[in-house]
Formats: structure tokens, sequence, C-alpha cells
């Protein structure tokens, strides 16, 4: 998840739970927009705690280089 996917979601779920005053056969709308805002919000907030954890331990990937040197005398 990423900080765009929750904001997106967010935006989605506003429209719906306030811009849209209609219901589904069977679904109301406005309920459906503030599940999708909470759901965003938890994104976000997941998405700063994952990036806050790679931050404390470092990189995620070191690389290590190994020089070998063949410096054999010959006989």
């Amino acid at each position: 998840m990423s900080i765009g996917l929750g904001v997106f979601l967010m935006a989605v779920g506003l429209v719906l739970a306030l811009g849209v005053r209609d219901r589904l056969s069977d679904f109301d709308l406005s309920v459906i927009g503030w599940v999708l805002t909470g759901v965003g919000a938890l994104a976000i907030v997941l998405s700063m705690a994952v990036a806050s954890m790679r931050g404390r331990r470092g990189p995620a990937r070191t690389t290590e280089y190994v020089e070998r040197r063949d410096d054999v005398d010959p006989l």
C-alpha cells in the first residue's frame, strides 16, 4: 500500500459519503463511502509506519565487495 492509494480511497469515499444522496437496491452509498474513507486513512497510516520502520533500520540492502587477488609466484 502506498500513500497515493490511501489518498485515492479517501477521495472516492468522501465523494460517495458526502456528495451522493442515492441508494442502490441493497447498498447505501454513504456507508460504502465511509468505509472507503476509513480504509484509505488506514492505508496512509500503515504506509507511514512502514516507511518509518525502514528509515530506522538503514538501507534495505547492503552490498559487500570482495577483492580477490591471484598473486602467485611461479617457482
